[in-house]
């Protein structure tokens, strides 16, 4: 019998650990409905987030409680939760664990132990406490064989997967999982370690309290070491860094690639079919966040994001795609997991992402626009990466004038979508600028022809003179919140009159209760969205540049509101409910929260 819709918490009731390697999502009432481990993309291990029956899950609380409050550890990813039964408290602390040959200055050297570490303690009087650890492999196909290997070791494997679990109490076997039941008083801890394996090499670790609490204590030293790395000192601290952490817990390690979410297949549409696979590096999504994360001082992401795309690309502008996976992996086939119901019945559930496949224009830019930056930042261009640069330059001059399909990657069919012109526009803009420093001998000449005659043509075909707005796509009349990117790429000045009667008509016809749409026209999808929480902050950073701060630290302050008690966010928010929408967190709203923060801070001197 399958789960109803309110057996799953809201998407915003969760909270996200990780090791930058591996993920999870633990509720307010201390499950982990979803993880993946090793890799964002790999197969779940947890999954009940997408099947509340079938999907698998770990919990533990105590018996008959209630949540009474939780908190990340100052400046880390490790997750504390309280809890209270009658007069009695208690907490569990949640992390994915790094060892100690991982360094915070070397965005590669994160390494973890693929280890999830949940620990139980008692705080006032005594709580029962039930521990169930139920994984179902392979987005739940899989119910693995138990085997016990004395009384707190135990080994769980199925199909290609394993996991072995240690306890500091008596565990004993069910339903395809184990479980634990123990009783804790003021002080008395009680913990379990799940590690992932290959099913070959699996094997028990036998652990102790020393061990727990030296991985308890390194991974919270490894966290506050990079958050003590931040440079940004201006108002909103707190937001800033908690979304600067969790960008980083986003960031895969070994290959610096960056996902846009750690989740699939949570709705935009709740019972609807937009439900996608984020768990890809977007090119666009990674331009935005290594330029945050440079302008906090963290150049190792931007190095080592800059080799995964060197590596990827292989030289090829012709090839170059939307997204890949965090190995670089090009093939990504979109699958619909019949088997699963969906989160509240959000069917159906996707892995993989059709939209590698698709063309977007912009692309270019965002590559040429993220070397550009990275190079302003001090950063070395290898002498082998500039070929590939002036090929992205080939690839705009032949294909500018192409229809694509967009930012948005609508399914709709392409079209001359304005902000992939701009784009094009900013791709070899920022050539000529790089040309210029590094001394290349380049036909600047031809390139500023280009650019300008880009340039022209947005401006003549892109602006609607009787909406007096910059508009979706070439002859269309619908508004798109992507033209407030214009101004922060540096295509038009934010003052300019156009961005000015462009943000106003935003203003007026794409927002709910001041929250933003992306856009109201046909998208060649069934059912509705919410408003896009980047959008909201990208009105921001238009309202600080034109000089309307208190409009603009408003409307800050009351996005950042509706970020959860974590303070995280996903990619869109209903503006009649609050609720929040689609994967979760997302790093392209947490992207958006910075740059909000630093046009507030006004220490941002010119345009990106």
């Amino acid at each position: 019998m399958s789960g109803t819709a309110d057996a799953y918490p809201p998407i915003s009731s969760y909270a996200l650990i990780g090791d930058s390697h591996s993920s999870g999502l633990v509720s307010r009432d201390g499950s982990v409905d979803w993880a993946c481990f090793r890799r964002f993309d790999a197969p779940s291990t947890f999954a009940r987030i997408l099947d509340w029956d079938r999907g698998g899950f770990c919990s533990l609380a105590p018996l008959g409680a209630e949540p009474d409050g939780r908190a990340y550890m100052r400046n880390t990813m490790i997750l504390e939760s309280g809890f209270r039964a009658g007069d009695a408290r208690g907490k569990t602390t949640d992390l994915f664990a790094v060892s100690s040959a991982s360094q915070a200055r070397e965005a590669e050297r994160v390494h973890p132990y693929h280890q999830l570490i949940r620990i139980a303690e008692g705080v006032t009087g005594a709580t029962e406490w039930e521990f169930v650890c139920r994984p179902r492999f392979e987005y739940g196909i899989v119910q693995p064989r138990v085997t016990l290997s004395g009384e707190r070791l135990a080994l769980l494997v199925g199909g290609s997967e394993a996991l072995a679990v240690a306890s500091s109490v008596p565990l004993r076997a069910e339903d395809g999982g184990v479980t634990a039941s123990f009783r804790l008083r003021d002080g008395e801890r009680a913990w379990f370690a799940q590690t992932r394996h290959r099913p070959e090499d699996v094997r028990a670790e036998a652990l102790d309290d020393e061990e727990i609490n030296h991985r308890l204590a390194y991974t919270c030293g490894f966290w506050r070491e990079w958050a003590d790395l931040c440079s940004y000192d201006g108002p909103y601290g707190d937001e800033v860094v908690r979304s600067a952490l969790t960008l980083k817990a986003l960031t895969n390690a070994p290959t610096g690639a960056i996902v846009a979410a750690p989740t699939t297949s949570l709705p935009e549409d709740p019972g609807g079919k937009r439900n996608w696979d984020y768990r890809y590096c977007w090119l666009r999504d990674s331009a935005f966040t290594l330029f945050a994360l440079q302008l906090l001082g963290y150049s190792s992401e931007a190095r080592a994001f800059l080799d995964w795309l060197t590596r990827t690309t292989a030289g090829r502008a012709d090839d170059l795609q939307v997204l890949y996976g965090v190995g670089g992996e090009r093939l990504l086939p979109e699958v619909e997991l019949d088997h699963l119901e969906g989160y509240r019945g959000s069917r159906p559930v996707r892995i993989g992402n059709g939209a590698a496949r698709q063309f977007q224009l912009d692309v270019y830019g965002e590559v040429l626009d993220t070397v550009h930056l990275w190079r302003k930042a001090g950063g070395h261009i290898p002498p082998e990466v500039w070929p590939f640069l002036r090929e992205c330059v080939r690839c705009i001059r032949e294909r500018w004038r192409d229809a694509d399909e967009g930012i948005w990657e609508v399914r709709g069919g392409p079209r001359h979508f304005v902000h992939s012109k701009a784009m094009c526009w900013v791709g070899v803009d920022r050539a000529i600028k790089m040309a210029q420093a590094l001394g290349e001998s380049e036909p600047l000449d031809e390139w500023r022809g280009l650019r300008d005659e880009i340039h022209g043509d947005v401006l003549e075909r892109g602006f609607d003179r009787e909406l007096g707005a910059f508009v979706q796509a070439y002859g269309s009349r619908s508004l798109d919140a992507s033209a407030m990117l214009l101004p922060l790429v540096g295509f038009i000045r934010a003052d300019d009159p156009k961005m000015i009667s462009t943000v106003a008509a935003i203003q007026e016809r794409l927002t709910t209760d001041g929250l933003v749409h992306r856009y109201l026209a046909d998208d060649g999808l069934p059912g509705e969205e919410g408003a896009f929480a980047i959008c909201s902050f990208w009105l921001v950073d238009n309202l600080a540049l034109q000089g309307r701060a208190d409009e603009a630290r408003a409307l800050f302050e009351r996005v950042c509101s509706l970020a959860n008690d974590v303070g995280l966010l996903a990619e869109q928010i209903d503006p009649r409910t609050r609720e929040q929408l689609g994967n979760f967190p997302q790093a392209f709203t947490h992207v958006a929260l910075i740059n909000g923060a630093l046009h507030l801070q006004r220490k941002r001197v010119g345009s990106r």
